[in-house]
C-alpha cells in the first residue's frame, strides 16, 4: 500500500452492505459458512484441547507454528505465575527440547472455564439464536461468548471491554446505550441485538464469516487493511502474509478458536459429560414509551431493587430510564402503568451537521451516530461508492 493511501481508512464499502444495489450472496442450506479452512487443523484441535482436556492449573508449552507439538504440560496451581517465572520455563522447555525460544509459547489451560460457560450459556441461548435468526445471522455465532466471557454478562477485561460479548465503551456507542447512568453491554439480550448487528455489517463489509468473525477481535477496519495489503481475502493467508504489530497471536487464532468453540457447544455431551446446565430463563420485554424514574419503574413492576436489577442489569447505576428502553421481566409478572416523564420541548436544530472524519470511522458507523441513513450521506456529500474517507475531513451530516 501506498504511504499516501494509509491516510485513507474510513472505507465506504461499510456502507454498500445496506445499499438496495449491493448484490449479496445468498446461502444455501448446505454451504457451510464457517470452513475449517487448510492450514487451521492443528489450531482448531489445540483450542479444543485447552477448552477441554486442559485444567486452568497447567501451563500448556506447545510450538506456535506447529500447534500439533505440545512440549509440555506443567502443573503450577491456579495462580498467576510472573512473566519472569513464565520466560524461565519457556528457556527450559526450549533447551530441552533443542528448539529456538521463539518456537516455545505457553497457554494456561481453561477446562473448567469453558464448562462453567456452557453451562451459564443455558439460560439465554435460546433467546440468543432467535435474535440471530431474526437478522438473518448463522446462530452458530452465538458461542462466540464462549471465547470472550464465558457467557459472564459482568465480565470486564483490563482494557475496558464489558459484558458477555465484550463490547469496548466506542464500538458499543454505535449499537447500544452506553454512560454514566446506563451501560446496555451488561444486558444479554441488547448486547447480543448488537453483536449480531456488528457481525452481520463485518460479514457484508469484507465478504466471508472467516474475516467477519476475525473481526470482532481484530476490527473491521483493520481487517479491510490487512485484506487490502495482503492482496487476498482468505484468512489464511492474511495470517501467514499480514505484517502489522497489532496482527499478533490473539487476532490470528481467533477464528481457529471460535471453530473449536462451536465444535464444543454443539456437542456439550461428549466433551463434557454429565454437565448439568442452568435452567433457560423466560423473558419478557415492555417497552417504555417515555422516560421514567427507576424509582416508578420498579414500582409499577412489584420487583425488589435487587430482583429488578438481576433482570435488567445495565440500569444499575440509573435514576431515570430513557424512552424506548426494553423493560427486562419474568414472564409471569405484569408491569402496572406508569406516570410517564413527559421531554422538555426540542430546541429547534440545523438540519446539517458537520462531522470530522476519524481514524477507523465507515460511512455507517458516521450515519448511526447521528440518527440518518448512509445513503443521504453519500448523496450530499458526493462520495463514490469505491472511494475512501480521507481522516481528517468534513463530512455534513443531514438529519433524518
Amino acid at each position: 500500500m501506498k504511504r499516501a493511501q494509509r491516510w485513507f481508512i474510513a472505507l465506504v464499502f461499510g456502507w454498500m452492505a445496506f445499499s438496495p444495489n449491493h448484490a449479496t450472496a445468498q446461502l444455501t442450506p448446505s454451504d457451510n459458512p464457517f470452513p475449517l479452512l487448510p492450514g487451521l487443523e492443528q489450531p482448531v484441535e489445540f483450542w479444543k484441547k485447552i477448552f477441554t482436556e486442559h485444567s486452568i492449573s497447567q501451563l500448556v508449552f506447545f510450538d506456535p507454528l506447529d500447534m500439533s507439538k505440545i512440549y509440555e504440560v506443567l502443573d503450577v496451581g491456579e495462580e498467576s505465575r510472573s512473566d519472569r517465572y513464565i520466560d524461565g520455563e519457556r528457556a527450559r522447555v526450549a533447551a530441552a527440547h533443542e528448539v529456538d525460544i521463539d518456537r516455545v509459547k505457553v497457554q494456561r489451560g481453561i477446562k473448567e472455564r469453558t464448562a462453567a460457560g456452557l453451562k451459564r450459556a443455558n439460560r439465554f441461548l435460546a433467546q440468543m439464536q432467535q435474535i440471530f435468526r431474526e437478522r438473518g445471522v448463522p446462530v452458530e455465532l452465538t458461542y462466540l461468548p464462549l471465547i470472550e466471557s464465558s457467557y459472564n454478562i459482568a465480565a470486564r477485561s483490563h482494557a475496558g471491554a464489558l459484558g458477555m460479548w465484550q463490547f469496548m465503551p466506542r464500538t458499543a456507542r454505535q449499537f447500544l446505550r452506553v454512560s454514566r447512568s446506563i451501560d446496555e453491554r451488561k444486558d444479554p439480550i441488547e448486547s447480543t441485538r448488537a453483536a449480531a448487528t456488528f457481525l452481520k455489517q463485518a460479514h457484508d463489509s469484507l465478504g466471508n464469516w472467516p474475516l467477519a468473525i476475525t473481526a470482532y477481535n481484530f476490527g473491521p477496519s483493520g481487517m479491510a487493511r490487512a485484506v487490502a495489503e495482503v492482496g487476498s481475502d482468505d484468512l489464511v493467508e492474511v495470517i501467514q502474509k499480514y505484517d502489522h504489530p497489532r496482527w499478533g497471536y490473539p487476532p490470528k487464532n481467533f477464528y481457529a478458536e471460535f471453530l473449536a468453540a462451536v465444535e464444543i457447544g454443539k456437542n456439550i455431551d461428549q466433551y463434557f459429560p454429565g454437565l448439568e446446565l442452568d435452567e433457560p430463563v423466560a423473558i419478557q420485554e415492555v417497552a417504555l414509551r417515555g422516560n421514567a424514574s427507576l424509582a416508578a419503574v420498579m414500582k409499577s413492576t412489584g420487583l425488589k431493587r435487587d430482583e429488578f436489577l438481576e433482570w435488567n442489569p445495565a440500569l444499575a447505576g440509573s435514576r431515570m430510564i430513557p424512552a424506548g428502553y426494553r423493560v427486562k421481566l419474568p414472564v409471569d409478572r405484569k408491569m402496572a402503568a406508569i406516570v410517564e416523564v413527559r421531554q422538555a420541548p426540542a430546541r429547534q436544530q440545523s438540519s446539517v451537521l458537520r462531522h470530522r472524519v476519524k481514524r477507523g470511522e465507515t460511512v455507517v458507523h458516521i450515519a448511526k451516530r447521528y440518527g440518518t441513513s448512509p445513503e443521504r450521506i453519500i448523496r450530499i456529500n458526493r462520495i463514490s461508492k469505491v472511494k475512501l474517507l480521507r481522516i481528517g475531513s468534513t463530512l455534513l451530516i443531514p438529519r433524518l
